[in-house]
């Protein structure tokens, strides 16, 4: 691709916190930001110098949009392929489209982790309650049935620990495209976010340590508490997996390690940047907001080393109005995302500690 020198215009899909966060990024390298989002109150809106209020579907203002920039990019998994494939004939798009399809189903997803020769759970399609049984006869108990699109934050998802639990499940998918996975039991969560630029370079960043909290992430830690080998080897893991979707641009990779044997089992992608890279503001040379805008208008990748010790914190729904006590604190660092309801389990900001080491 043509590198995309600052004074250039990112086009972001979606209009949420990271699509805020990179804008913010961009802008302090030198670059314009054209947000497109159907929500009229996105928070990305108020730090970009261009929006475009219409539906993903509208494919006049997706093709205005495209027009108008001079590469895009996306914030979350959920745009419709086709918008995305429309944007992506007339401008560059990072990540492509394969990575946001392969995002997109379980199956899929699973398939290519598979594919691209990492660790995952073992899985098996169903729709029907016949195929649930068969699989659930193969890979046994516990296990986790999965809606194949359209979940996150543990949404569409079901532990099987037991043969009566079928019909239940059933419920939960309606006849859906599912999977069934194997459960892993694990010793800890950890997540790598790494960089691809156009170039092909790719920068990996110290493994976090995420603990969620009713399936919703609620810190993350850094460095993780995994021994220098287990580091390389998810570094590895998520370098293999960028590389073999030849993606550009910042994405989070997922991983448990396992209760038994210390091994690490790749659970999920996420092609965009992540809640658990949000350290990374204060905590790293280079952001990751930074680092994604450097992928994807191919610009030299920044340093992703550490600055230190760091703990990042969700603040969910009230929690956000709790600013005071994170101000008072002179090693705390703020964020607030402009969002104006804090509903309950909603993500409102985060607040970061970096220890320097």
């Amino acid at each position: 691709m043509t590198r995309i020198n600052p004074g250039g215009t990112i086009g972001i899909m979606g209009g949420g916190q990271l699509g805020r966060m990179i804008a913010l990024a961009a802008a302090r390298l030198g670059y314009h930001c054209h947000i497109y989002c159907p929500d009229e109150n996105s928070p990305a809106f108020h730090v970009a110098q261009y929006k475009t209020v219409a539906d993903y579907t509208d494919e006049k203002a997706l093709t205005a949009f495209a027009e108008a920039v001079d590469v895009v990019t996306y914030e979350f998994e959920n745009i419709p392929s086709q918008a995305v494939a429309l944007v992506a004939a007339i401008k560059p798009l990072h990540p492509s489209v394969k990575a946001l399809e392969v995002s997109q189903d379980r199956l899929a997803e699973k398939s290519f982790l598979a594919a691209s020769g990492v660790t995952t759970a073992p899985y098996r399609a169903f729709e029907t309650r016949d195929e649930l049984g068969e699989a659930f006869a193969e890979i046994g108990k516990p296990s986790v049935a999965k809606t194949r699109r359209f979940g996150y934050d543990g949404k569409g998802q079901f532990m099987v620990k037991r043969k009566s639990d079928l019909d239940a499940v059933m419920d939960v998918t309606k006849g859906a495209p599912a999977i069934l996975e194997g459960f892993v039991s694990f010793d800890r969560e950890i997540s790598v976010i790494v960089a691809r630029s156009a170039s092909g370079d790719v920068a990996a960043f110290p493994v976090g340590e995420n603990v969620h909290t009713n399936h919703v992430l609620d810190t993350t830690t850094v460095p993780a508490t995994i021994n220098d080998m287990m580091e390389a080897k998810a570094k590895v893991m998520a370098t293999r997996v960028a590389n073999s979707l030849e993606y550009v641009g910042v994405m989070a990779v997922e991983m448990f390690v396992t209760d038994a044997s210390g091994d690490i089992v790749v659970n999920e992608i996420a092609p965009r940047v992540h809640n658990s890279g949000h350290w990374t503001i204060e905590g790293a040379a280079t952001s990751q907001f930074e680092q994604h805008v450097r992928a994807i208008c191919d610009l030299p990748l920044g340093r992703p080393d550490a600055l230190g010790k760091a703990v990042m914190k969700n603040l969910l729904g009230q929690e956000i109005n709790d600013f005071e006590q994170y101000l008072s604190d002179p090693t705390a660092h703020y964020h607030h995302y402009g969002k104006s309801e804090p509903r309950k389990g909603r993500k409102m900001g985060h607040v970061t500690w970096v220890k320097p080491e």
